[in-house]
């Protein structure tokens, strides 16, 4: 093994803490339903013209499925990783095992900034369904941002559903996977009859214009967002602790190649069926465009209740799996003394990770007060987190890999892949930081960036004077 596991049960900040252990009730099933339903969300609804403005139809369809498979190297390193060690601090326990701490928590910070950032996307989601459903809801505005008015029922909307998610993790990690399970298949069993659907009433004449700009450079742009839209995956590792005690190690190695292969093929899916379905490009700007292109692809607005029902469904399971994810960062950081050791706590009945829990339900809702003014900027930053805490993971697995203890147990084939998958992940991030690169980021992105990294040294300064825990290598 790369890591010796044994080391898990000290790695709390207090005797206390030590001695609480989060609840073992996860299956193979709750697993993939993790991975995949923390990756898909609505942005297949929401911002499905912003993907097609991006790269044109083939321009998209070519962008995710090339993102998607470039993305196996890196789901077999976590695969290896989770398995040898069945942390909730994911990142933050790999690269702990052979970087020095700053390393650590920058990576943790970093990925809580991938998961946790969609949260408040999907509070704010939620709401614009929600009015797109029952019009009346687009009234009593409140403030206006970036020139997008924010309702009050929009906010009572988005709270609602952050207040029932927050008590939902804080019971209990069973009630939150049962959840997870019946959104994410009902989601997949929606998805399979509307785009049967709205396919067979379309014709490839309205696949055109394949590229907006050139064929390289349209593939490029979305290539950039698809981590963004793919990150989830690796949440599998997140609740590797509360796997059951039959739970084999190489079902977490299975349920994320699984994530990836599914949530590709959703991707292209329907980027493909929007675009066979209709005329897509002089619906470019429509709300909901996705929803508009197969209304007048059958010609009924049945076929829209259908999507309609399906987004809700899928953004209440990627709002569900990126917050069980984003809080068993936020538990792993205090209990590591990262940050305050107070987010390291354990219910002591419902053996959840519940501080981590309630700061990530009001942060969420303090976020959403934001409106629809952060829907398409927040893929920009959040893609780069969540690939730089992929590089960070990959890096760490070829320094383990060389450590004397493991000669011989990592073959020159595991090491290749390791090092094409940090350099996939490498290549994302410079693909949005260096200013010759078409969509790179712009000031607003830099100074959201910069205020995630302030936060987190303002965090870092909460955690008193904890001693480092004991990593241990095998």
């Amino acid at each position: 093994m790369l890591y010796n596991s044994r080391a898990l049960s000290t790695s709390a900040s207090t005797p206390t803490q030590a001695a609480s252990t989060l609840a073992r009730k996860l299956r193979a099933t709750d697993y993939f339903t993790l991975g995949w339903g923390t990756m898909v969300g609505v942005g297949w609804l929401v911002v499905m013209d912003d993907w097609l403005l991006r790269g044109g139809a083939l321009g998209a369809l070519l962008g995710f499925l090339i993102g998607g498979a470039v993305l196996l190297p890196i789901g077999w390193v976590y695969g290896k990783l989770v398995a040898a060690m069945p942390d909730a601090a994911g990142e933050i326990a790999y690269t702990s095992a052979v970087f020095p701490r700053s390393v650590s928590l920058a990576t943790g910070w970093m990925m809580t900034l991938a998961y946790f950032i969609v949260c408040p996307w999907e509070a704010v989601a939620v709401g614009r369904i929600a009015a797109y459903i029952v019009p009346s809801l687009d009234s009593i505005p409140l403030y206006t941002i970036a020139g997008r008015p924010v309702y009050l029922p929009h906010l009572a909307v988005g709270l609602g559903l952050t207040v029932l998610l927050t008590v939902l993790n804080y019971r209990g990690i069973r009630l939150s996977a049962t959840f997870q399970n019946w959104t994410s298949f009902g989601t997949l069993a929606l998805f399979v009859v509307f785009v049967g659907l709205g396919v067979s009433h379309g014709s490839p004449a309205n696949f055109p214009p394949r590229f907006t700009h050139t064929p390289l450079v349209s593939v490029l742009l979305v290539i950039q967002i698809v981590p963004y839209f793919m990150t989830g995956f690796e949440s599998v590792g997140k609740a590797a602790e509360e796997a059951s005690p039959e739970f084999g190690t190489q079902g977490f190695f299975r349920a994320i190649w699984m994530a990836i292969f599914v949530g590709t093929l959703f991707y292209a899916s329907v980027v493909a069926a929007v675009a066979l379905a209709a005329p897509w490009h002089t619906f470019i700007g429509a709300s909901f465009m996705t929803a508009v292109v197969f209304q007048h692809a059958v010609g009924a607005r049945w076929i829209v209740n259908i999507i309609l029902a399906a987004a809700v469904l899928s953004l209440f399971k990627c709002f569900n799996g990126n917050f069980v994810a984003a809080s068993r960062l936020v538990f792993a950081l205090g209990r590591r003394g990262m940050i305050s050791p107070g987010a390291g706590t354990v219910h002591s009945s419902y053996q959840t990770p519940s501080s981590a829990v309630l700061l990530v339900g009001i942060a969420t809702a303090g976020c959403m007060l934001l409106g629809d003014a952060i829907l398409v900027p927040i893929t920009e930053v959040g893609s780069v987190a969540c690939a730089v805490g992929w590089s960070s993971a990959c890096a760490a697995y070829l320094a383990l890999s060389w450590k004397p203890t493991n000669t011989g147990k990592v073959s020159p084939l595991d090491r290749a892949v390791a090092a094409l998958a940090l350099l996939v992940g490498v290549a994302m991030v410079l693909m949005k930081i260096l200013p010759g690169v078409p969509g790179h980021f712009t000031i607003y992105e830099w100074f959201a960036l910069a205020g995630w990294i302030a936060a987190g040294a303002i965090a870092s300064s909460t955690r008193g004077h904890n001693k480092k825990p004991t990593d241990s290598i095998a």
